[in-house]
């Protein structure tokens, strides 16, 4: 009986504290932004490494643009980075505004009206 009463007990509480944690997770996911903000309205200058995996930040809330540092996964819902690896080393331009049509290459999206007029994330200076 003792055995029996203490564990039902701590079962009871440890399965309704996961379910209010499940449930609190649940809402906060459907709270954050599906769409990414505009980290910049000009694209970004990188040298790009032959062989090494780069990841672009297509959230908008990295505070390493152009590239990912894993804000995404308190920031946003569904949005992971745009992982690729370069054939040659170069110097290039990555989107800033994150609604380039050929990720993560610039491609003038950010000239568009709703792009200029838009409200920058505090995480960047452009």
């Amino acid at each position: 009986a003792f055995v029996g009463c203490i564990h039902c007990s701590c079962i009871k509480k440890i399965c309704f504290a996961t379910l209010n944690l499940k449930l609190t997770l649940q809402v906060q996911l459907s709270t954050l932004s599906t769409e990414p903000v505009i980290a910049s309205k000009k694209p970004f200058k990188v040298e790009l490494v032959c062989g090494k995996r780069h990841s672009w930040c297509t959230c908008g809330h990295s505070k390493k643009q152009p590239f990912c540092d894993g804000t995404h996964k308190t920031k946003t819902q569904g949005l992971m980075p745009q992982c690729f690896i370069p054939e040659k080393d170069s110097k290039t331009w990555l989107c800033g505004c994150k609604y380039t049509a050929n990720p993560p290459y610039w491609d003038s999206t950010h000239k568009q009206e709703f792009i200029q007029s838009a409200l920058l994330s505090e995480n960047t200076d452009s």
